[in-house]
Protein backbone atom coordinates (compact mmCIF):
# COMPACT_ATOMS: atom_id res chain seq x y z
CA UNK A 1 0.00 0.00 0.00
CA UNK A 2 1.55 3.29 -1.06
CA UNK A 3 1.60 6.15 1.39
CA UNK A 4 0.40 9.51 0.04
CA UNK A 5 3.03 12.17 -0.48
CA UNK A 6 3.14 14.74 2.28
CA UNK A 7 3.09 18.33 1.13
CA UNK A 8 4.90 19.71 4.18
CA UNK A 9 2.17 22.25 4.99
CA UNK A 10 0.37 19.96 7.45
CA UNK A 11 1.54 21.93 10.51
CA UNK A 12 0.08 25.09 8.99
CA UNK A 13 -3.29 23.57 8.09
CA UNK A 14 -3.73 21.15 11.03
CA UNK A 15 -6.76 21.63 13.26
CA UNK A 16 -6.80 20.51 16.87
CA UNK A 17 -9.82 18.46 18.06
CA UNK A 18 -9.36 19.62 21.67
CA UNK A 19 -12.47 21.80 21.77
CA UNK A 20 -14.60 19.00 20.36
CA UNK A 21 -13.08 16.55 22.84
CA UNK A 22 -13.77 19.05 25.64
CA UNK A 23 -17.48 19.27 24.82
CA UNK A 24 -17.83 15.52 24.27
CA UNK A 25 -16.09 14.84 27.58
CA UNK A 26 -18.33 17.35 29.35
CA UNK A 27 -21.41 15.72 27.78
CA UNK A 28 -20.17 12.31 28.96
CA UNK A 29 -19.53 13.60 32.46
CA UNK A 30 -23.05 15.03 32.69
CA UNK A 31 -24.67 11.78 31.54
CA UNK A 32 -22.43 9.61 33.72
CA UNK A 33 -23.14 11.75 36.79
CA UNK A 34 -26.87 11.60 36.05
CA UNK A 35 -26.71 7.84 35.55
CA UNK A 36 -24.77 7.36 38.76
CA UNK A 37 -27.33 9.36 40.74
CA UNK A 38 -30.35 7.75 39.07
CA UNK A 39 -29.09 4.20 39.52
CA UNK A 40 -28.05 4.91 43.11
CA UNK A 41 -31.56 6.21 43.87
CA UNK A 42 -33.09 3.18 42.13
CA UNK A 43 -31.02 0.83 44.33
CA UNK A 44 -29.00 -0.55 41.42
CA UNK A 45 -25.46 -0.49 42.84
CA UNK A 46 -23.86 -2.36 39.93
CA UNK A 47 -25.12 0.08 37.32
CA UNK A 48 -24.35 3.02 39.61
CA UNK A 49 -20.77 1.76 39.95
CA UNK A 50 -20.48 1.33 36.17
CA UNK A 51 -21.67 4.90 35.61
CA UNK A 52 -19.30 6.04 38.35
CA UNK A 53 -16.38 4.41 36.52
CA UNK A 54 -17.45 6.17 33.31
CA UNK A 55 -17.62 9.44 35.25
CA UNK A 56 -14.09 8.85 36.52
CA UNK A 57 -12.79 8.10 33.01
CA UNK A 58 -14.48 11.17 31.57
CA UNK A 59 -13.03 13.28 34.39
CA UNK A 60 -9.50 12.03 33.69
CA UNK A 61 -10.02 12.73 29.99
CA UNK A 62 -11.26 16.24 30.81
CA UNK A 63 -8.18 16.88 32.95
CA UNK A 64 -5.90 15.78 30.10
CA UNK A 65 -7.79 17.94 27.60
CA UNK A 66 -7.61 21.01 29.83
CA UNK A 67 -3.90 20.39 30.40
CA UNK A 68 -3.28 20.28 26.66
CA UNK A 69 -5.38 23.39 26.06
CA UNK A 70 -3.52 25.33 28.76
CA UNK A 71 -0.14 24.25 27.35
CA UNK A 72 -0.90 26.28 24.26
CA UNK A 73 0.46 25.69 20.77
CA UNK A 74 3.63 23.68 20.40
CA UNK A 75 6.54 24.26 18.05
CA UNK A 76 5.67 23.94 14.40
CA UNK A 77 8.33 24.09 11.67
CA UNK A 78 8.40 27.28 9.64
CA UNK A 79 8.19 27.74 5.89
CA UNK A 80 11.95 27.27 5.59
CA UNK A 81 11.67 23.58 6.62
CA UNK A 82 11.28 21.46 3.47
CA UNK A 83 8.51 18.85 3.15
CA UNK A 84 9.18 15.32 4.32
CA UNK A 85 10.62 12.94 1.79
CA UNK A 86 8.41 10.11 0.54
CA UNK A 87 9.65 6.83 2.04
CA UNK A 88 11.42 4.68 -0.52
CA UNK A 89 10.18 1.16 0.00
Amino acid sequence: MAMPMRSGNEPLTARSPLRLRFWLSLWGMIWAAGGTAAFALAARPGWAAACGVLLLLASVDMAMILRHIHQGPHYQPGRDVPPYEHPRG
